[in-house]
Parts: C-alpha cells; sequence; structure tokens
C-alpha cells in the first residue's frame, strides 16, 4: 500500500521562512549600527547623535501611529514600563556605545563587548522566567563567548581608548541586557509603533538636554552625518529594535539573545567592507565558531 505525503501548507512555509528571515534581518540591521555609529561620531558629539537619531525615529513612528490609529498604553503601568525599556535599551546601551565609540573604541571591539550580551540574558531568563538551559546550551553560550572573541582579537590591546571608553561600552551592554529582560517580563504585548514611540521620546528627553548643554548641538552636516542619522534613526531605531521586541514575543529571552553572538563577526565584515578595516583566519574561524554556538543555543534543549 502506497502512502501519500502531502506537502506542508503554505502557511507552514510561510512560518519557516519568516523565522529564518527575521534573525537575519535582524543580524544585519543590528551589526550595521555599530559602523554607521563610527562613520557618524566625528561628525557629532555622541549626545547630540542620538538626539537626532532618537528624535527622528520618535517623529516617524508617531506619525505613522496616528496615521494607523495604533492602540495606546491603557494605563499608567503600561505607560511606566515603555518608559523603563526606553530608558534602558535606548537611552543608557547607545549613550555607553557612543560615548565608547567617540572615545575611540572601534566599531569591533563595542560588537565584541556588547555581543556577550547572551550569558548574561540567559543567566537573567533562568532567574526571572525560570527559563530551563539544557548542557548543549550553555555549551553553545561557552562557543559563543569564544567565537567573539576570536573574532575581534587581533583588535584588542591596539585601540587608543582608555579605562573610561571601555566602561562606556560595558554601560551600554548593561543597558541592552537588562532592558531585553525587562520588556520580556512586561512589555511583551506592546504595540511596536506607539510603544516604540513612547521608548523613544524618552531617550530623546534624555539626550537633548545633554546635548544642548556639554556639547552644544554642535554638528557638521556632511554627507555623512546625512545619511548616518536617517539610518540610525529609521534602520536600527525602528526597524532593528522592532525585530528584537517582535521576537522576544515570540521566542525564549536566551534564544533571541543568542543571535548576538553573530553580530560581531558580521560587524567585522561591514567594517572590512565600509571603514577599510582587515579580516584575519581568526576572524573567519570565529564566525564558524559564533554559528555553531547559536545553532546549540537556539535548537538544543
Amino acid at each position: 500500500m502506497t502512502t501519500l505525503r502531502l506537502a506542508p501548507p503554505a502557511s507552514s512555509i510561510l512560518a519557516r521562512v519568516t523565522g529564518l528571515a527575521l534573525p537575519l534581518l535582524f543580524i544585519a540591521m543590528w551589526s550595521s549600527g555599530y559602523v554607521v555609529g563610527k562613520l557618524a561620531v566625528p561628525y557629532a558629539g555622541p549626545f547630540t547623535l542620538l538626539a537626532i537619531r532618537f528624535g527622528l525615529a520618535s517623529f516617524v513612528l508617531l506619525i505613522v501611529a496616528l496615521a494607523v490609529r495604533a492602540p495606546w498604553p491603557a494605563n499608567r503601568r503600561q505607560f511606566g514600563h515603555l518608559v523603563v525599556v526606553g530608558l534602558l535599551i535606548q537611552a543608557l546601551q547607545f549613550s555607553g556605545l557612543y560615548t565608547a565609540l567617540k572615545l575611540g573604541v572601534s566599531a569591533g571591539e563595542s560588537a565584541l563587548i556588547v555581543g556577550t550580551m547572551p550569558v548574561f540574558t540567559a543567566l537573567g531568563a533562568a532567574f526571572v522566567f525560570s527559563e530551563r538551559l539544557g548542557a548543549k546550551q550553555w555549551l553553545g553560550m561557552a562557543g559563543g563567548v569564544m567565537g567573539v572573541v576570536l573574532v575581534v582579537w587581533h583588535k584588542l590591546g591596539t585601540g587608543s581608548a582608555g579605562v573610561g571608553a571601555y566602561a562606556a561600552a560595558v554601560v551600554a551592554l548593561a543597558g541592552v541586557t537588562l532592558g531585553t529582560l525587562y520588556q520580556k517580563k512586561f512589555c511583551a504585548g506592546m504595540d511596536l509603533r506607539t510603544g516604540g514611540f513612547v521608548q523613544l521620546a524618552v531617550a530623546t528627553l534624555v539626550a537633548l538636554p545633554v546635548a544642548l548643554l556639554v556639547e552644544g548641538f554642535d554638528v557638521r552636516w556632511t554627507p555623512a552625518m546625512l545619511f548616518a542619522s536617517g539610518w540610525l534613526a529609521v534602520v536600527n531605531s525602528i526597524g532593528a529594535t522592532s525585530l528584537l521586541f517582535l521576537m522576544m514575543r515570540k521566542g525564549e529571552a536566551s534564544k533571541v539573545a543568542s543571535l548576538f553572538y553573530l553580530i560581531p563577526g558580521v560587524t567585522a565584515l561591514m567594517a572590512f567592507a565600509l571603514l577599510g578595516e582587515t579580516l584575519s583566519a581568526m576572524t573567519l574561524a570565529g564566525f564558524l565558531a559564533t554559528a555553531g554556538a547559536v545553532y546549540l543555543c537556539t535548537r538544543a534543549r
């Protein structure tokens, strides 16, 4: 007797394609922020650049939210949770990151430091959400750390940045780690348009006074600065962050965070193409290590 095997429904195929496309798109978009940010910091102070980025992105999201009549937070508690996420993921993370870039930390080094975020997110998720991590996932996290070190090993110790600059990058790591965990717990059902607007508006209110009082809002409007402002606002603040929240809503925090292992490698590749930085054999080995780590973290149970 012949057994007929029916083809999977179109909805199943679409779900698989989407499940693969969203992480790949997120990695490319998020990685580009390090390189474009490095291109922009010579033309504006870190908080001035952030005020422009956050202000433009919040304006775009406000227009979209009003045009489609997107739902707003139902009460003060929901609004407050969005404010906290905005302070952590937007204001704290990128204030630290752009300060580090301005003080001489390279795009690859910044990506390396923030790239250790999956380890801390996985540990936090285990305590906060009681997510169970198997032995293969622990192995994957260890491999991910090793991979990101390999990717940018040749850059460590060769930059002109001091301890304060690297401390600023650690502040960025704390912001994205705490913000990701907080968003998963309290803002999983937020509307990406109105929720994103609230977060970016709050971040603008943090960056703008510092930009005005400390940096004098001094900007050199070169073509590179114009491009960077639009890219960072639309592609990174709106696109990449929305994808992160969308994936967090659908998956476990530790699995989504493991995608950050790939960001240093992709950042190094982009820096090679756009900034003229070299790629070593060790960097290519790091690509393989991080790819294997992501597989273990996202597939193993």
